[in-house]
C-alpha cells in the first residue's frame, strides 16, 4: 500500500460511517418528533378540559344549565329528578333521561323543590339550585343551604311553573269488524301523576266496551288513585289510595275502596323501579241484581296488598307491572285482585305501541237475580296507541 493511498482509504471509511450514522438516526429523529407532536396535542387536551372544567355559564334568568360527566353542557329546564334519573328538557333536544350519577354540575334559573335526606325523613326545601360535584347548594330569600350530594332524595319541578309538575299518558285501542257479525271493541287507558320532591300522587284510568250483533258484551270502567308522602329516601306513606269500579255486565253496579297504607321502594335505580305497599281499608260493593233474600248492598273492611314495578328492558323498550289486591269478607268477594302488564316499544316522539295483559279476579262472584253467576276471572289483551306528555 502506498502513503499516498492511505489518507484516501480513511477518508473514505470516514464518509462511509458518516452515512450509516446519519441513516441509522433518521428513525429516531423521527420518532422524536412524533413523540413531540404527541404531548403537545395531549397538552392542548389538558388545558381544553381544564378551561371546560372551569367553565361557569352565563348569567341566564330563564334556563337551567347542566353538565355531564363528558364534559358537555346542556341549556333547557330541569323538570325533575326522582328514582336517580333526571327529567332535562331542551328546546333542540326534547325530553332527556339523564342518569342522576352522571351530572355533575348543575345550576337552575327557576326555584325548585328538593327533598333531603335528614336522619329517618325527609326534609323539603325550595330555592335555586347549584350542584358541584358532590355538593349541593340551595339558594333561597333566606341564604344558602349545604347538602352532600348523596342526601339528595329527588327534586321537583320548578315551584314558578306549576304545571310542570303534571305527566300523563293516554292510550286507545279499538278492533271493528263487520260481514257475517258486526263487532266494535275499544278501549282507553290514561294516567296523571304528579311528582314533587315531598310527594307523589298517581291516577289510572281504565275503560272497555264491546258490542257483538247489537248487543252489549263488555262495559266496564276502573278509575283508581293514590296520594304518597316521602317519608324517607326508601319509605312512604300512602295517606289515601281510592278506587272505582263498575261492570254491569258482571252483575257489579259499583264498587268503592278506600284505604290507607305504607310502602317500600325495594329497587330504585336509573332503570328498575319495583316497590311494595300494604294497609288497611274499606270496600263497598253494590250489584245491579241478587237473588230473593240477599242483599243488594255489602260493605266490608279490606286487607289491601300492592307491588309496582317498572323495568327499561332497552333503550326503546319499557316493562311495567301493576298488581293490586285485597281480602274481603266472604260475602263481599272474599279476595279479588286486579292485575295490568304493559310491554311499550317507542314509536315516533311521544307515541307509544303498548301491549297489555290484563286480569281481575273474584274469588266469590255474587249471582244475578236469574241465577246467573259471573265467571271467577276476567282476561284482555289489548293492542293500543299511547301518547306521552
Amino acid at each position: 500500500m502506498t502513503p499516498a493511498s492511505c489518507p484516501a482509504r480513511r477518508a473514505l471509511s470516514v464518509a462511509l460511517l458518516l452515512i450509516v450514522m446519519t441513516v441509522a438516526a433518521r428513525p429516531a429523529l423521527a420518532s422524536d418528533g412524533t413523540a413531540a407532536d404527541d404531548t403537545a396535542a395531549a397538552a392542548q387536551k389538558t388545558r381544553e378540559q381544564a378551561a371546560w372544567a372551569r367553565f361557569v355559564p352565563p348569567h341566564d334568568a330563564r334556563h337551567d344549565w347542566l353538565q355531564l360527566k363528558s364534559g358537555e353542557w346542556l341549556k333547557g329546564e330541569l323538570r325533575a329528578m326522582y328514582q336517580y334519573q333526571v327529567e332535562f328538557d331542551s328546546d333542540k333536544l326534547k325530553l332527556l333521561n339523564l342518569k342522576w350519577k352522571d351530572v355533575v354540575r348543575l345550576r337552575t334559573a327557576w326555584h325548585h323543590t328538593v327533598g333531603i335526606q335528614t336522619g329517618d325523613r325527609t326534609r323539603t326545601l325550595s330555592g335555586r339550585l347549584e350542584l358541584d360535584g358532590d355538593t349541593l347548594r340551595v339558594h333561597s330569600a333566606s341564604g344558602t343551604q349545604t347538602f352532600p350530594r348523596d342526601r339528595v332524595v329527588s327534586i321537583g319541578a320548578s315551584t314558578d311553573r306549576a304545571l310542570r309538575y303534571w305527566r300523563g299518558k293516554f292510550s286507545l285501542g279499538s278492533n271493528l269488524r263487520s260481514g257475517n257479525s258486526e263487532v266494535v271493541d275499544a278501549n282507553l287507558k290514561a294516567n296523571l301523576r304528579r311528582l314533587t320532591a315531598a310527594s307523589r300522587f298517581n291516577a289510572d284510568y281504565l275503560g272497555n266496551f264491546s258490542r257483538s250483533q247489537g248487543v252489549t258484551t263488555t262495559n266496564n270502567h276502573r278509575l283508581n288513585g293514590y296520594f304518597d308522602r316521602f317519608l324517607s329516601r326508601r319509605f312512604f306513606w300512602r295517606l289515601l289510595s281510592a278506587e272505582y269500579f263498575q261492570d254491569r255486565p258482571s252483575n257489579l253496579e259499583r264498587q268503592l275502596t278506600l284505604g290507607t297504607s305504607y310502602g317500600y321502594d325495594i329497587i330504585r335505580t336509573p332503570d328498575t323501579e319495583w316497590r311494595v305497599s300494604g294497609g288497611l281499608g274499606a270496600t263497598e260493593k253494590r250489584y245491579v241484581s241478587v237473588a230473593a233474600g240477599e242483599q243488594a248492598r255489602e260493605v266490608s273492611p279490606s286487607l289491601q296488598l300492592g307491588t309496582y314495578y317498572d323495568d327499561d328492558l332497552t333503550s326503546t323498550l319499557d316493562l311495567t307491572v301493576d298488581y293490586s289486591m285485597q281480602l274481603l269478607q266472604r260475602d263481599a268477594g272474599r279476595y279479588s285482585h286486579h292485575l295490568v302488564t304493559t310491554l311499550s316499544s317507542d314509536l315516533i316522539g311521544d307515541l307509544d305501541l303498548d301491549v297489555s295483559l290484563v286480569w281481575d279476579r273474584v274469588q266469590n262472584p255474587r249471582p244475578a237475580a236469574d241465577g246467573t253467576l259471573p265467571e271467577r276471572d276476567d282476561y284482555q289483551l289489548i293492542l293500543s296507541l299511547s301518547y306521552s306528555f
